[in-house]
C-alpha cells in the first residue's frame, strides 16, 4: 500500500547539476523553530516495519547461516563467497538491537559541512550515536564529537583510508581505529557487492586475533531492496541508498527522535563557501557522477522534507551551543 507520507511530490528523479543549488537548501527558516512531530515520526516507523524491521535486518544471526555456506552478493547476483569460519564466528547469536529503545539518536554523516560546526558535544549528547565508514573522530571531536555506538565500514574504506593493509604502519592504523571502537556495533556490509570479500576477512581476522572489544553485524541479504523498495513508494527514486539513509531508515525502528548531521550533498554550503566532500580527507567527487551509484541530492532533498515535517532533524551549519 502506498504510504501517505508525501516525501518528493515529483515522480521522476531529480536532476542538479548546480553548483549553487545549495542556496535553495537553507535549512531554517528565520520565523520557526525545529519541533519534533512525533505522530509523524511514528507513522514513518509503521510504514517502514511493512518492509523491514531493523531488528531483524541489522544483521545475519548465528544459526541462519553455517561456514561453507555459498552466498549471492546482493548487486552482483552471479557473483558468490563462501561464508568463512571467520565470518561465521564473528555473526551475532542475538540482534545487537534487540528490544532496544532511545530516547535520541544522532546519525553523523562525512561531509565537510561538519568543519567549524561545533557540532561535537551536542552529537555525544545524543543517547545513541551511528558514524559511517570507520570515519576518524578523535582529531575532529569538536565538531563531530567521539561516542559512537554503532560505525559501518565498507569494505572499501580499507582500501581508501588504509591503503589495504600493504605494510605494518596501515596495519596498525586500523588496529588502534577498531580498539578506538571499544564495545561499539561495528557493521560490515559482507555481502552488498563483490571485490570486497578479502577486506572483510582481514577485517575480521585482526578482530578475532587481536580480541577487539566490539559487536560485529552483517546486514540481512535482503535489507537494501527493502530499504529502496520504501522509498520508492514514497517516489524517491534512488539507485542504491547511501549509507546514511540506509541508516536513517533503521532508525526509525530504535529511535524516537532522530538527528542528522554532516549531510550535506553539495559543493557550497548556505553561505557559498566550498564545501569538502569528507571532513577529513581532500577526496573530490562529483556529488550528482553519472558514475556514482547514489543519488544524494535527491536523498537530501527527501530528508529536508522530512526535517521541514517535523520528523527528524537536520543540522547543516552551526551547532546552537558552537562558539
Amino acid at each position: 500500500s502506498r504510504a501517505e507520507v508525501v516525501i518528493n511530490d515529483s515522480s521522476s528523479p531529480a536532476v542538479v547539476d548546480r553548483s549553487n543549488e545549495s542556496i535553495k537548501h537553507n535549512i531554517k527558516p528565520a520565523s520557526s523553530k525545529w519541533r519534533h512531530n512525533q505522530t509523524l515520526s511514528l507513522k514513518i516507523r509503521k510504514q517502514i516495519l511493512k518492509f523491514l524491521d531493523a531488528e531483524k535486518d541489522i544483521s545475519v544471526l548465528k544459526g541462519t547461516l553455517k561456514p561453507g555456506d555459498v552466498i549471492h552478493y546482493v548487486f552482483d547476483r552471479d557473483s558468490t563467497m563462501n561464508v568463512s569460519q571467520n565470518l561465521y564466528e564473528l555473526l551475532p547469536r542475538t540482534s545487537p538491537l534487540k528490544g532496544k529503545q532511545f530516547p535520541t539518536c544522532a546519525i553523523v554523516g562525512n561531509s565537510g559541512v561538519l568543519l567549524s560546526s561545533g557540532c561535537g558535544p551536542e552529537i555525544d549528547a545524543h543517547s545513541f550515536v551511528i558514524r559511517c565508514n570507520l570515519a576518524p573522530v578523535q582529531e575532529y571531536s569538536q565538531d563531530v564529537g567521539v561516542k559512537t555506538d554503532l560505525v559501518t565500514m565498507n569494505p572499501s574504506v580499507i582500501q581508501r583510508a588504509f591503503e589495504d593493509l600493504v605494510n605494518e604502519t596501515w596495519r596498525e592504523k586500523l588496529l588502534q581505529r577498531l580498539h578506538s571502537l571499544n564495545g561499539s556495533i561495528l557493521w560490515i556490509p559482507a555481502f552488498m557487492a563483490k571485490g570486497g570479500k578479502e577486506r572483510v576477512e582481514w577485517v575480521n581476522e585482526l578482530i578475532l586475533k587481536h580480541h577487539i572489544n566490539v559487536r560485529t553485524a552483517y546486514p540481512s541479504l535482503r535489507l537494501l531492496h527493502a530499504v529502496r523498495g520504501y522509498w520508492l513508494t514514497n517516489k524517491v527514486h534512488i539507485k542504491r541508498p547511501t549509507t546514511g539513509l540506509l541508516m536513517y531508515t533503521l532508525a526509525t525502528r530504535f529511535c524516537n527522535q532522530i538527528y542528522l548531521y554532516g549531510f550535506w550533498p553539495f559543493p557550497l554550503d548556505q553561505n557559498q563557501n566550498p564545501v569538502k566532500y569528507h571532513y577529513y580527507d581532500s577526496l573530490k567527487y562529483g556529488y550528482t557522477s553519472q558514475a556514482s551509484p547514489h543519488t544524494m541530492p535527491l536523498e537530501f532533498k527527501a530528508l529536508k522534507t522530512l526535517h521541514q515535517q517535523g520528523a527528524l532533524k537536520l543540522t547543516v551549519g552551526e551547532c546552537d551551543g558552537a562558539t
